[in-house]
């Protein structure tokens, strides 16, 4: 069986495709696959489904929960076993066999970061981009109050930004910057405390015989570094828009950037 958190949860067996129906269910089931193997107390669970105004009776209603939930896994198996143990002070969820989106997620972009470690572009780039098409949505479209999925949701998006950063990087070094520069304008847009982005772009733009736009992407980068945060753009930075100002031969070539990016 293979569960799916980045996006909208889906529980799926072979050709078979279960849906979780209720938010509270789904928080129960998202809580325990992010702590897969780990017990998760009633208290965490209460503070996950409830917030801080958890219902009188909650005790008794996480208990109908976890029920519902082990009859949906049941039937999902074709077995009627549950992969949901209770183990005081809580329950488990045990994977065994079974398969998470977020956990191969975080296992392709580990092997990418060490493909680019050793300088095996082609290779990093399938893998990185396997990692992200993983990625249908966000963890439970955000919808959560309790620290668990909260800092997970955190935590997963922070690989996914390395990821994009770790492929553009990989194509970089394949020479495909001509290609890259739409995208990086578009991740630019979305993440504009991203200073990487904006290293990655610049580059790209220069390679692509476009100096004065590079240029003036540093002074955007400058400018809203400064409005925003109060601070100079990072050294990487300074240090290529002097580079690019020099027209040094080191950017022509394949630069170091990557090794600062995979240390």
């Amino acid at each position: 069986m293979r569960y799916e958190i980045l996006g909208p949860l889906r529980v799926i067996d072979g050709a078979t495709q279960s849906s979780v129906r209720g938010r509270k269910v789904e928080t129960l089931l998202t809580v325990l696959l992010v702590r897969a193997g780990e017990v998760v107390t009633h208290d965490q669970l209460i503070a996950e489904i409830w917030g801080e105004r958890p219902p009188r009776r909650v005790t008794a209603g996480l208990h109908v929960y976890v029920s519902q939930l082990r009859k949906l896994l049941g039937d999902a198996t074709g077995t009627g076993a549950s992969p949901i143990v209770t183990r005081p002070p809580g329950y488990l969820l045990n994977l065994g066999d079974d398969e998470l989106d977020a956990q191969l997620f975080l296992q392709l972009a580990e092997d990418g970061r060490q493909l680019l470690r050793d300088q095996r572009f082609d290779t990093a780039c399938d893998v990185l981009e396997g990692a992200l098409s993983l990625w249908r949505g966000r963890l439970l479209d955000d919808a959560f109050t309790g620290p668990i999925l909260a800092g997970c949701a955190v935590s997963l998006d922070e690989v996914r930004l390395e990821c994009d950063e770790m492929l553009v990087e990989a194509r970089l070094q394949l020479g495909r910057h001509r290609e890259l520069i739409a995208p990086l304008y578009g991740l630019i847009a979305r993440h504009p405390m991203r200073e990487a982005f904006y290293r990655q772009l610049m580059l790209a733009l220069y390679r692509s015989e476009r100096t004065a736009d590079a240029l003036r992407l540093f002074q955007s980068a400058r400018q809203v570094l400064r409005e925003e945060l109060g601070l100079e753009p990072c050294r990487a930075l300074q240090d290529l828009q002097r580079m690019i100002l020099a027209a040094d031969d080191r950017l022509d070539a394949e630069t170091t950037v990557i090794a600062r990016a995979a240390a």
